[in-house]
């Protein structure tokens, strides 16, 4: 089946569960994280290290069906200051032998304004659902608008900003996807500085009562030395979070073993999964060298196992996120994750 139309089979899927009351019967039974996997990173509380990370549910309509599978948070987006259709199709292709995935998405959603009221729907069911006790928590990842030019990327995020950022527990700005044209050149910190100044300040206007966490998305094709000077900026502007890392668009030296004409036939596109863990670790580590514990490191790529999640927690990763191994270990995952989780910890002692 066409990866594309399998992921929105998977979605549907999902929400159904939800909708008769199964996941929500699982929630209490299997599904919900052991109280000692409650986790605090950037100054807020989730029920378990491990989410979904964006990509997934890009426009926000599984959000609770999501947390009743047993994700301490579920990251949705990427979504834009404007509705696009993404990039033409075929543009998510599977590589089975790797356990990875290959998308050039193009940021496919349908605008913030849309989203927005959809994700304080799913905020407020989960408020009232878990009732007092600890819920999974909702992060929002923002990009840009493939036709706004570089020059007024800032202002195409404060869109965003303004639409998603009440609605959020925690906001993402994504500057490094590789399928939107330009927006890599945005992880300079000349140009990444004054957009996360802006998307801060406004966040501060915009939500009211509370100091909505910020984060970074970068990628793991940067240069070592601008992994650490994009970690000094976040330092010294105060953000909360940096999520290492992005997909990326290397194929030699990632230890791929699909046939090789399959992926130049392909061609473009961020690639995800089990090639991308050694990467991923080797940044996260250049990261908290770098931060120590001025902030929190959210570890994604390459996550499969829960032997996966405690070696990024073992490097200083607060949260580890997964997305590419849900599409090949199904919709147990989390909740094995957790268990096995807590089993480690367990024999460890």
């Amino acid at each position: 089946m066409d990866a594309e139309r399998a992921h929105h089979i998977g979605m549907w899927g999902v929400q159904t569960l939800r909708k008769t009351g199964i996941s929500k019967i699982g929630e209490r039974l299997f599904f919900a994280p052991h109280p000692s996997l409650k986790t605090e990173a950037m100054g807020l509380t989730f029920p378990s290290p491990f989410g979904m990370a964006a990509g997934f549910d890009k426009g926000g309509y599984a959000i609770s069906a999501l947390g009743n599978l047993g994700f301490g948070h579920i990251e949705i987006g990427t979504l834009t200051g404007q509705a696009q259709p993404g990039n033409l199709k075929p543009r998510l292709f599977r590589l089975v032998d790797d356990k990875a995935v290959i998308n050039r998405m193009g940021f496919n959603n349908g605008g913030a304004a849309e989203a927005g009221p959809r994700v304080a729907a799913a905020r407020a069911d989960l408020q009232s659902e878990y009732k007092g006790k600890l819920r999974p928590l909702i992060g929002v990842n923002i990009g840009k608008t493939k036709l706004v030019d570089l020059e007024d990327a800032i202002e195409d995020y404060l869109v965003s900003t303004r639409v998603l950022a009440p609605q959020a527990d925690y906001l993402v700005v994504n500057v490094s996807s590789p399928n939107t044209p330009g927006l890599r050149d945005l992880q300079a910190i000349e140009t990444l500085e004054p957009l996360l100044e802006a998307v801060r300040s406004e966040a501060d206007r915009v939500v009211v009562g509370r100091r909505i966490p910020l984060a970074v998305k970068i990628a793991p094709d940067l240069a070592n030395q601008d992994i650490v000077e994009i970690a000094r900026m976040a330092v010294r502007l105060g953000l909360d979070g940096i999520i290492a890392t992005n997909t990326t668009i290397a194929r030699d030296g990632m230890g791929l073993t699909s046939d090789t004409a399959k992926i130049t036939e392909i061609g473009a596109g961020g690639l995800s999964g089990e090639p991308l863990k050694s990467r991923s670790l080797e940044v996260l580590r250049i990261l908290k060298s770098e931060v120590g514990d001025q902030l929190s490191l959210i570890s994604v790529g390459g996550v499969t196992t829960a032997k996966d999640v405690q070696e990024r927690l073992d490097a200083g990763a607060q949260l580890v996120q997964g997305y590419t191994a849900f599409l090949y270990e199904g919709p147990l995952w989390a909740a094995r994750i957790n268990k096995e989780l807590l089993a480690l910890r367990k024999n460890n002692k």
